[in-house]
């Protein structure tokens, strides 16, 4: 039998490297975070700024892929340069910086809302900036994520598989008693388009929300969907019980599960990160396949890695019902991808249409 034929390496795409400008007043962050970066296989510092003006300037010029943008900064600080940046090159991808205040979230939620598409909590002191790892993996890791969306050639033979379906699980018939949803990268928005659809439908249903933030970011969350849904939604708490109508998000740094007892009750804890992560989404997931079975919901989001996929799949095989947030329109379809991988999925949709089948199916109809 004759051998498939090999094409030559000089016929294989070539991967580009990411193109990566920082911005930040600080000389020395600016000199950490770009030796950071360019240690990094695929990775390309392009420009360096020490504010958002001089960053305005040069971005026609240097076409960065990914910018790393500070919020506090002299002459045009990041939210001033944000929309001066997108306008310019409307395609770049912007990961803001900034240390964990409550001032600064607010801001970056602002910043979300105005393009931005993922924030990263920066340490107080530069002495921290170094001896801290857990921001270099943070920075490195997003940034790899946001420049591989933007440009990712195909291998060969990948076009191919892309292309096959993902199997899929028929809807539970049971109705749920629960909604359990998992988010990152994009996460604010496409929560906010998905709950400010359904609140209408959730007046006998609690939901929980474990979405990829740190402290401070969490409860500013919680009072952005509360605006949205015009429902209670509070950080959880541990021991609480779970109300109709109301949403639950789970505190920055901490995991949010459900314990079953006489009436299903929150708990709350600091225990290690799962999937890098805390909260995490895999830990809600399988607590809630655990506490309710056939009549839970588990909804995957937009997001960078796999969390949740286990969870997903712990949701399914309990007899209950799995969305995930379709590839067209996640700012990263990472996680959503990686729950579609694993069969457990009942649909693959956008955040809206998340809604309406969600809104089917508590009111006992099928999607």
């Amino acid at each position: 039998m004759q051998a498939e034929a090999v094409a030559p390496a000089e016929q294989l795409p070539v991967e580009k490297p990411v193109k990566v400008m920082v911005v930040d007043d600080s000389a020395v962050v600016r000199g950490i975070v770009s030796r950071w970066l360019e240690e990094e296989r695929g990775l390309e510092v392009v420009a360096r700024h020490a504010n958002g003006k001089l960053a305005v300037q040069d971005v026609t010029r240097s076409a960065p892929d990914v910018i790393l943008l500070d919020i506090d900064m002299p002459v045009m600080d990041g939210l001033e340069a944000l929309p001066l940046l997108l306008r310019a090159r409307p395609d770049v991808r912007v990961l803001m910086v900034s240390t964990l205040t409550k001032r600064n979230a607010e801001i970056s939620f602002k910043a979300l809302a105005l393009g931005a598409l993922d924030y990263v909590p920066k340490p107080e002191t530069n002495r921290e900036i170094t001896t801290l790892p857990d921001f270099r993996d943070e920075v490195l890791r997003k940034v790899k994520a946001l420049g591989g969306v933007r440009q990712r050639p195909i291998a060969r033979g990948e076009a191919t598989r892309a292309v096959l379906p993902f199997r899929q699980r028929a809807f539970s018939l049971v109705p749920p008693r629960i909604i359990a949803i998992g988010s990152s990268t994009g996460g604010p928005q496409a929560l906010t388009s998905l709950l400010g659809s359904l609140a209408p439908s959730l007046a006998r249903i609690p939901v929980l929300v474990a979405q990829h933030m740190p402290a401070m970011f969490t409860t500013i969350l919680a009072e952005r969907l509360a605006r949205a849904t015009g429902r209670d939604t509070r950080e959880g708490t541990e021991g609480e019980p779970l109300v109709p109508g109301t949403i639950y998000v789970a505190p920055g740094n901490h995991h949010m599960t459900v314990r079953q007892s006489n009436l299903p009750r929150l708990s709350v804890t600091d225990g290690a990160p799962v999937n890098f992560c805390r909260p995490a989404v895999d830990p809600l997931f399988s607590s809630v396949a655990d506490a309710f079975g056939p009549a839970a919901l588990g909804i995957v989001l937009t997001g960078m890695g796999q969390d949740g996929a286990a969870g997903a799949r712990a949701i399914a095989d309990a007899g209950g019902s799995v969305m995930a947030q379709d590839e067209a329109s996640s700012v990263i379809w990472g996680m959503p991808g990686a729950a579609a991988a694993t069969g457990a999925c009942a649909a693959f949709l956008p955040p809206l249409a998340i809604a309406n089948a969600a809104a089917k199916l508590i009111r006992g109809e099928r999607p």
